[in-house]
């Protein structure tokens, strides 16, 4: 199992500025950094290779919008969505990422007022078959990611994404769990991840209110007792967030303080992760 942080927690994008806390992270001992990956200008290939020398991998998180939905009954729509998902797989073959998450399937916040319709669903797929078949030609996986209700409509659980990849059916695309949104939306959290099968390509650790793993309410016993029987040895990936950047914040519902600082969620959260795994691996 390899560890990694989200940067989110940080910043929207990353820079040159960025860089010293990556080495930060790095010193704590994580293996991996995900990188934002929202603003498609800025030179990837650069941060690829300062992020080689300070030793660090790279996953990416983007999102689509209304603008380039996805799963839009306006094909123009939809074809613009399949570009940008291709615009930023360059992006993440710049940088040396080895698989992009997100919910990248549909417009995150916006809403029908009802279930995925089945042209809905037909849509996605032939969307993000188009993306995986991309993908595969510049060497990343994707990570289709389920979200809650309160956030997108197209997959809100585990099982829904898994069904989608494989109707994707593409050894590029699978998916991600998130303990984060399977707190709100499963039933079964052993169930849920077990979905993923050899479609499960990526983990966020996320705690019930976006601070420190470990110091909230999700159910972390069947959390990763359920991750070590699946046989997953892939990224455990920290997503937290805080009020680094208003926008952020705004975005995912955040204005308290619920941790110390940035850094010491990252180091707590990876004694939390280590302690966890060690546990079942003694």
């Amino acid at each position: 199992m390899k560890y990694g942080m989200n940067l989110l927690l940080w910043s929207g994008e990353v820079t040159e500025e960025m860089l010293p806390v990556c080495e930060q992270l790095k010193g704590i001992g994580y293996d991996s950094v995900e990188l934002p990956m929202f603003n498609l200008d800025l030179d990837y290939a650069k941060i690829g290779k300062r992020l080689d020398e300070i030793g660090l991998g790279r996953t990416a998180v983007t999102i689509r919008g209304e603008e380039d939905n996805p799963i839009s009954c306006d094909p123009a729509v939809r074809a613009k969505g399949v570009e940008l998902n291709k615009k930023t797989l360059d992006c993440c073959a710049a940088a040396g990422v080895e698989i992009l998450v997100g919910p990248y399937h549909s417009a995150i916040g916006l809403f029908s007022g009802a279930g995925p319709t089945e042209d809905e669903w037909k849509w996605g797929v032939e969307s993000m078959r188009a993306t995986a078949e991309y993908a595969e030609t510049v060497g990343v996986k994707l990570g289709v990611e389920a979200l809650n209700r309160f956030e997108c409509y197209l997959l809100n659980c585990h099982g829904d994404s898994a069904r989608f990849a494989r109707e994707v059916d593409h050894p590029s695309c699978g998916i991600m769990y998130d303990t984060f949104h399977s707190n709100i939306e499963e039933k079964s959290i052993t169930e849920a991840i077990q979905a993923g099968g050899d479609k499960l390509f990526h983990i966020h650790i996320s705690e019930n209110d976006r601070s420190t793993p470990g110091k909230g309410g999700v159910n972390w016993k069947e959390n990763f007792d359920a991750i070590v029987q699946s046989g997953y040895d892939g990224y455990l990936t920290i997503e937290a967030f805080g009020l680094a950047l208003p926008e952020i914040a705004a975005a995912t519902k955040i204005w308290r303080k619920m941790f110390s600082d940035e850094l010491t969620l990252a180091k707590e959260g990876l004694e939390f992760m280590k302690a966890e795994l060690a546990a079942r691996n003694a």
